[in-house]
């Protein structure tokens, strides 16, 4: 199968968390959208891999998405080696994304950086004929990292305003994770009652930037090329 877009996430609900609602938008044009988690998520402070795999699941129905699976590198633990770079790389041939998204550059969670570059480096090495993996090499046109707990500054902003109900329900899908006033497990940077606050307050703030009232906000390795510089927001 071939997808236009193959997201990247560190963890289960990455990707929801930061870019679901850009993967809802480009659904909604009828391109094939992907997720690949690269971890299980098992050192999370709240649930367990079983259930979090239960929930991506559930979060990969709402989003309708084409495909996603989970490399099952170690959480917390992995490195850019190359055995995990050489996984990252056959699933970039095997799914032949034009575009790829991936972790923030630059996070409160290291796995996150860390994560970005081995996407990065693995979008490379794709390309490479004797990089071998038994499968054509497939180099997508460009990577692109969207905006997590850090408030980095965005690259490009998409207007998400249609899909932001979709894209936390979504997020919703992992409630092991989030604000449960009858949980009795530990407290993490993202269960408190504020974090929605937060999630909205970090959409509407992108929004603001093009003049909408949701955004998603994305980092670039090079510069974006355009065709015609009217068709703008």
């Amino acid at each position: 199968m071939k997808l236009d877009i193959l997201a990247f996430g560190a963890h289960p609900d990455d990707i929801e968390l930061a870019a679901s609602g850009t993967l809802l938008y480009h659904q909604g044009l009828g391109q094939k959208i992907g997720v690949v988690d690269l971890s299980k998520g098992e050192l999370g402070t709240r649930g367990s891999a079983e259930l979090r795999m239960q929930e991506a699941e559930k979060a990969a129905k709402i989003l309708g998405l084409s495909v996603r699976e989970n490399l099952g590198v170690a959480d917390g633990f992995f490195e850019i080696d190359q055995t995990n770079l050489m996984k990252v790389v056959e699933m970039i041939r095997k799914y032949r994304p034009e575009v790829v998204f991936a972790n923030a550059v630059s996070d409160r969670h290291p796995d996150h950086g860390r994560g970005a570059s081995l996407v990065s480096r693995a979008c490379f090495l794709s390309g490479l004929v004797n990089a071998d993996t038994n499968q054509e090499p497939w180099r997508p046109k460009a990577v692109y990292n969207y905006i997590q707990d850090r408030g980095l500054t965005p690259h490009f902003v998409i207007d998400i305003t249609e899909y932001w109900s979709k894209k936390m329900e979504s997020i919703m899908a992992y409630s092991s994770q989030f604000y449960d006033p009858n949980s009795k497990e530990p407290d993490s940077p993202i269960s408190s009652k504020e974090f929605k606050d937060f999630l909205e307050a970090r959409a509407r703030e992108h929004g603001r930037m093009i003049g909408v009232e949701f955004g998603e906000g994305f980092t670039i390795e090079r510069p974006i090329g355009v065709t015609n510089v009217l068709d703008l927001i």
